[in-house]
């Protein structure tokens, strides 16, 4: 039996399990490509929310994080030094989060995202008296059709009205494409960003994201910045969509047989409070590694059922370990990570920004 395998065996189920090196991989990727095609790093931690792969990111060349929540921004700063820059790509409103906004902005260079005049009004009343202006960006829809607006000239129209707001400044367009979006993010911002620039209004950042078309940026030249989120660890849905495969999914939930009812059927201890039902239009609720003939094809909340065409080969008490298809959420969903890296285990980390919705 090996070092690692006996770790495993010592940890209580349904654990989430994070092999560091291949998240360090995964990073190094990315920024490896990024640096090629001359576009700025700047990771959202939704996907991991621990100040420790932050901190890593950090180093290997990404110039800031993404958040999306005020609180989450909060929990990232509390938890690193090493945390100077951050984004948040939502629009904030309520007197509560923004006045937490204000307080996180005297400690970090913080920039927000707006896609509406009544964002704008708020961030402006709460930044007008403030020694620094908050820079905020437009978010741009450019086919995820989410937030963010619609045409080019509204682009323009809300960029003038961030530029004339006391205690704002226009710092650039942003977007969240559909994946495989990658020529209509060229189109809209090289449009938007030439019509702001014919009224004299630079344009300083185009900030894109999305693990799905990470490797697509490079088509896209007028994107200065991408903001990718879940290839820090992959899942079955990029593995799926060709993006990595099952070697470059740093994070797995750990999980025990409990029950083998039938020839062809067991569960097993983790259910939708674990692996999440996000499926992605995929079949089934994560990839059994190393049992490619076994399908996770249901979830309650506490089980998770697992069926194969033939016998399962299961027995209660045997362990495997399943890579999920949306692994932002499970994150969300624990209190700890069990961290290994060479083999060795190096405990449970924290999840800092876990439940940080606010």
């Amino acid at each position: 039996m090996s070092i690692l395998n006996r770790y495993l065996d010592a940890l209580s189920t349904p654990a989430v399990c994070l092999d560091l090196d291949v998240t360090r991989a995964n990073i190094a990727r990315f920024q490896l490509y990024a640096d090629k095609v001359g576009v700025t790093v700047r990771p959202h931690i939704k996907t991991h929310k621990l100040p420790p792969i932050a901190e890593i990111q950090l180093a290997a060349g990404a110039i800031g994080i993404t958040c999306q929540k005020v609180s989450e921004a909060e929990a990232m700063v509390d938890g690193s030094a090493a945390i100077t820059d951050v984004l948040i790509t939502y629009n904030i409103l309520g007197a509560d989060k923004l006045a937490r906004l204000a307080a996180l902005a005297g400690r970090v260079t913080l920039s927000v995202v707006a896609d509406n005049a009544v964002v704008v009004g708020g961030l402006s009343e709460t930044f007008a008296n403030r020694p620094k202006p908050l820079s905020v960006l437009v978010e741009c829809n450019t086919g995820a059709d989410r937030c963010g607006v619609g045409s080019t000239s509204e682009a323009v129209v809300l960029a003038r009205t961030i530029a004339s707001a006391p205690g704002l400044v226009f710092g650039g367009l942003m977007t969240y494409p559909a994946p495989g979006g990658t020529a209509r993010v060229q189109a809209f911002m090289a449009e938007a960003k030439a019509l702001l620039e014919a009224e004299g209004l630079a344009v300083p950042v185009v900030t894109s994201g999305g693990s799905p078309s990470m490797f697509e940026v490079g088509l896209s030249p007028v994107v200065t910045e991408y903001r990718p989120g879940t290839y820090v660890y992959n899942d079955r849905s990029l593995v799926d969509r060709g993006v990595c495969g099952w070697e470059d999914c740093a994070l797995s939930v750990l999980t025990t047989v409990v029950s083998v009812p039938t020839s062809n059927r067991a569960i097993i201890d983790a259910g939708s409070k674990v692996l999440t039902t996000d499926t992605f239009g995929t079949v089934g609720h994560g990839h059994v590694l190393g049992r490619p003939d076994i399908t996770v094809d249901q979830l309650s909340e506490e089980h998770g059922r697992l069926v194969s065409d033939g016998p399962i080969g299961l027995s209660v008490g045997d362990r495997i370990r399943v890579v999920p298809d949306h692994v932002c959420v499970v994150t969300n969903m624990v209190d700890v990570v069990q961290v290994f890296e060479g083999g060795a285990f190096l405990g449970p980390w924290s999840v800092a920004a876990r439940g940080r919705v606010v």
